[in-house]
């Protein structure tokens, strides 16, 4: 039987003020471009039982005994052609648009804290709990970077929330959002992006959009990811107004040998080269954070793969990243989750800004 060992806390404050935090959680990135780093990332993440639903002891002898010896150095080279001055681009979008929603939070008077957690890597989730439990925070709305539902990914997350909780006495408040992949300010903040890539470039023959893989028989066991992300396809198509021989769905990122959902993205866009269509926009509804999947793999090898095959022009319309519209977005479903939670009032939000900034500047010393 499962028995917890409690993190020391503080001793219990009667009449603490309830304050509230909103914590966006990511996958996850290694720390460096180098395999060693992504070794430690990968056996983190691959060794998730969410991610790879094979039995335990045979997925962890494969794991080490062959992927963690191999992969890393291949993926630390891929890593390395979209690393930025400021570190790994998913981590850096992911901070940006924790601080844009701060941002809107204090402008609107609400004392909210914003941080932003990696399911995998760091900042871990436990670690920024951690930190909001020691700042006094007693509500948490959980808000994923998981636009469609899915176990290997929304669910991930409630599990690492869950984990630390079992080592937590006082629990906070606990709030989660488990998709919003037909959300109007979603849909609104994606069509944003596509019409502004138009505005710049002209509009392709056609609009291909490229979600994340998952395998196939987690739709037969009955995940919604599926379901969820042709609907976000056919929303965002709506709002466009496109016809349906304009736009088409495709998965990406496969692994291993099993069948995943298809149609697969790079096989597709050679196909769309071969059969005469010269210009292809591609974008990644499924990812709010531009990331290896969508640089490297879409915006570098499958531009090759179409290119090469007879296509003339290829664009890749980025993330949504800090976009005023989804970090709007954000704050609009954020706002919805948080009902019944009292809004502080302008001088308890600049009471927790100046808090901020101690703490800050404590850590800076």
């Amino acid at each position: 039987m499962f028995k917890p060992t409690f993190n020391p806390e503080p001793p219990f404050t009667h009449g603490q003020a309830p304050r509230t935090a909103v914590l966006l959680c990511n996958l996850g990135t290694p720390d460096a471009p180098t395999a060693s780093a992504v070794r430690r990332y990968l056996a983190e993440f691959l060794g998730d039982h969410r991610v790879v639903e094979i039995p335990r002891l045979v997925w962890l002898a494969i794991l080490h005994g062959i992927i963690l010896r191999v992969r890393p150095a291949k993926s630390a080279a891929k890593y390395a052609t979209i690393w930025t001055d400021e570190g790994s681009p998913l981590k850096v979008w992911t901070d940006k648009q924790a601080q844009a929603l701060q941002k809107v939070f204090d402008t609107s008077g609400e004392a909210v804290d914003v941080r932003y957690a990696m399911r995998y890597g760091n900042p871990s989730m436990g670690s920024q709990l951690d930190a909001l439990k020691a700042e006094g925070v007693t509500r948490v709305l959980v808000l994923p970077a998981y636009p469609q539902y899915s176990g290997t990914t929304t669910a991930s997350v409630f599990d690492a929330v869950y984990h630390w909780g079992l080592r937590s006495r006082v629990l906070p408040e606990l709030r989660f959002i488990n998709h919003y992949h037909d959300h109007p300010a979603y849909i609104q903040a994606l069509a944003e992006r596509v019409r502004a890539h138009w505005a710049a470039n002209g509009q392709a023959e056609r609009l291909v959009m490229s979600f994340h893989g998952v395998p196939e028989r987690t739709l037969h066991l009955g995940d919604p990811y599926h379901c969820e992300c042709y609907k976000t396809a056919r929303l965002l198509g709506e709002a466009l107004g496109l016809n349906k021989s304009q736009y088409m769905v495709t998965f990406q990122s496969r692994f291993g040998k099993a069948k995943w959902l298809e149609p697969y993205t790079e096989p597709t866009l050679i196909a769309l080269a071969q059969q005469g269509i010269k210009s292809v926009d591609l974008i990644c509804p499924g990812f709010t954070s531009d990331c290896l999947e969508t640089l490297e793999e879409i915006s570098q090898e499958a531009q090759e793969a179409y290119l090469h095959a007879g296509g003339e022009v290829f664009h890749y319309i980025p993330c949504l990243n800090d976009s005023q519209a989804w970090v709007q977005a954000m704050y609009a479903l954020s706002k919805e989750h948080m009902v019944g939670w009292p809004m502080a009032s302008a001088d308890a939000t600049q009471l927790a800004i100046s808090q901020r900034e101690a703490l800050a500047l404590g850590a800076q010393r």
